[in-house]
């Protein structure tokens, strides 16, 4: 994670240009700005999620800090042209700590009409834009409502606009190979991504070796792409109309002193899972069924068999949860991946999974719903479905990251409780988190926390007459867990299944007073779990606290941020346990008069807080697929502070 130094600039909408000069041997101004946020945007064919990517990854490398945020349909090939089937790929980079993808873009790469007139809206007037002239036909502009050319009529005076007949300059640039006319078009992405990394001084060696990687088996299609991606950076060195390239400094004041490397919520997520099993000494085991945004867990997983990582694609997702808790009762690190919908499909397993006490850890990348709700898009809206989606009373801890690389702690601390207290651990991470990247430190194998399991090895209780047994169901008296058994190991053999166990025994009971005991210590285990106290972030003693949890903690700190800049007090605190909550939130709540809770949904911790606190916390809500923005939250944080 990157630092939490404010800056000036985290407040601002625009840019802020600093020392502009000319390198010698050009006739070309250099600007320096001390950050950027750029939109790619075109149909899902276009390889905007690619052009995005690389650029993300050339910045990474050059040390600048850096926020993302992809976007995109949810059809596979949404229909070419439309408004619906527009894919953008935003990033936010700066020479200092930044916390989000940025609230307005200040350069748009707009392929198409569509592209144009889907994102135009979120620019503010003076922003760049590039736009590819040879897709505005009549036809295509029609398409999308475009009675006139908005690259004729004015309506984009206000912006600088820039005219590059992409498609064109592309296949001029590729004619010396054997393409067809199609084939060739299909580079000009590369062509834009090398005109965008000649103005912002991007490196280019990252990008043309993984042109050559990814295209091995094809190399004259790698050289096509690798010309078009040249052809774009000589092309703003030479035409007038980019009369100005810009500089965007290294962060270097932003990182503690370490490796960093450019990181997903999804990657970092798999290899926390992956440290988890190592510093357990257990195999890793996924039972999974793909779903979007999951699925990439199970992808990267697939590729780490030599960590004794074994992957199972099943055939649905009640197969999926099923083979993995098979797997956690046979002494594996077991994990379950999904989404919103696959919870409820796997709700009777994790219940059986609460009832066996067993460790399991159960990944929701939360989507907007209900049913099939908005698969590409972002939500959080799973708080309640995974503290409560069970029948009987099944508590299991949730925990939540709060940026990409976080996820690759919570996914450390959600196998610690799942290990130490014998059961399953629901961690809600979400699409914002999963698709976007930010600089992640790689950390020393000693920084990593201790996980070893001690599994039962023999008699663990005497009876009255002397002799010894196992019982499966004999707590740990601090934890209260019960005891690990690996199957086969002898003398171990107990009975499992759903129905109610005895104490002790593990054997079948109906007994009334039994139950009460069982479902009230299952309980109690889980409120007992050690977790952090919160943390507040109040230097000026405020009157008004905004509590979140999850990736509202971006926007949220941002916002914070500008309204201290503008002289307001006001106090952050941000929950990673939901389940239990901290000991001190109680105290911590009662300490404000005014509580705050933004959420992508519609006030569910809200109102987890406002029943076990008495608390009237006020909920500030969105629910239209997207992360706040930091000056939209600002503005909303300001009049709660007023009122």
């Amino acid at each position: 994670m990157t630092s939490q130094v404010s800056s000036p600039a985290e407040q601002a909408d625009e840019a802020v240009v600093g020392e502009q000069r000319k390198p010698a041997g050009t006739t070309k101004d250099v600007r320096r700005l001390d950050r950027v946020i750029i939109r790619f945007a075109g149909d899902s064919g276009d390889g905007m999620q690619l052009t995005g990517d690389r650029f993300t990854s050339e910045t990474a490398s050059f040390g600048n800090d850096l926020s993302t945020l992809p976007n995109f349909p949810a059809e596979i090939r949404a229909p070419a042209g439309t408004l619906p089937g527009v894919s953008s790929f935003q990033l936010h980079f700066a020479d200092h700590d930044i916390l989000t993808p940025g609230d307005a873009p200040n350069v748009l790469v707009a392929m198409n009409p569509a592209a144009l007139k889907a994102n135009i809206g979120d620019l503010p007037r003076g922003a760049e834009i590039i736009v590819n002239t040879d897709e505005f036909t009549k036809r295509a502009m029609q398409k999308v409502g475009y009675d006139t050319s908005p690259l004729e009529d004015g309506s984009l005076d206000g912006y600088s606009l820039h005219p590059v007949p992409l498609t064109t300059l592309t296949v001029e640039a590729l004619k010396e190979f054997d393409l067809t006319r199609k084939e060739a078009e299909r580079s000009k992405n590369m062509f834009a991504l090398g005109l965008l990394s000649w103005m912002y001084h991007r490196p280019t060696e990252g990008t043309e070796k993984f042109l050559k990687a990814k295209f091995a088996k094809k190399p004259d299609i790698a050289a096509a792409n690798i010309a078009a991606y040249r052809a774009g950076w000589n092309f703003g060195e030479t035409t007038e109309d980019f009369a100005v390239s810009y500089e965007i400094a290294p962060a270097t004041k932003a990182f503690p002193v370490g490796t960093y490397r450019n990181i997903s919520g999804n990657l970092a997520l798999s290899y926390g899972l992956i440290a988890a099993s190592r510093q357990a000494d257990l195999p890793l085991y996924l039972g999974s069924y793909p779903i979007t945004p999951a699925s990439d867990i199970l992808h990267e997983l697939s590729r780490h068999k030599n960590f004794g990582v074994r992957t199972f694609q099943a055939e649905d997702e009640i197969a999926g949860i099923g083979a993995a808790l098979g797997a956690a009762f046979g002494g594996s690190l077991a994990v379950t991946t999904t989404s919103g919908p696959g919870v409820a499909l796997k709700s009777e397993t994790i219940g059986l999974a609460v009832s066996l006490e067993l460790p399991l850890l159960v990944i929701d990348i939360q989507r907007g719903g209900p049913s099939t709700g908005l698969p590409t898009k972002t939500e959080q809206a799973d708080l309640l479905q995974a503290m409560y989606g069970r029948n009987g009373e099944a508590p299991v801890p949730v925990i939540a990251p709060c940026t990409p690389a976080d996820c690759f702690d919570a996914a450390l601390e959600a196998a610690r409780i799942a290990l130490t207290y014998r059961t399953p651990v629901m961690l809600l991470s979400d699409g914002y988190l999963a698709n976007g990247s930010e600089p992640w430190r790689v950390p020393e194998v000693d920084e990593l926390p201790d996980l070893t399991v001690q599994f039962a090895q023999g008699p663990n209780h005497t009876l009255d007459d002397g002799s010894e047994v196992f019982w499966p169901y004999k707590r740990d008296p601090q934890t209260l867990a019960r005891p690990w058994a690996v199957p086969g190991t002898p003398g171990l053999e107990h009975r499992i299944g759903g129905i109610e166990k005895e104490d002790g025994t593990g054997n079948i009971s109906y007994a009334p007073a039994n139950h009460d005991f069982m479902v009230r210590t299952r309980q109690a285990k889980i409120d007992g779990i050690e977790v952090p106290d919160l943390e507040v972030d109040d230097p000026h003693e405020a009157t008004t606290l905004v509590l979140g949890w999850g990736s509202t903690y971006g926007p949220i700190t941002a916002a914070v941020r500008r309204l201290r800049t503008a002289g307001e007090s006001i106090a952050q605190a941000h929950l990673r346990h939901l389940n239990p909550f901290p000991r001190n939130l109680g105290a911590v709540l009662a300490q404000y008069e005014k509580v705050v809770i933004p959420e992508m949904n519609l006030g569910q911790l809200a109102t987890l807080v406002r029943a076990k606190y008495l608390v009237d916390a006020h909920s500030y809500n969105q629910v239209n697929g997207m992360p706040f923005k930091a000056e939209q939250l600002a503005k909303a944080l300001k009049e709660a502070i007023d009122a």
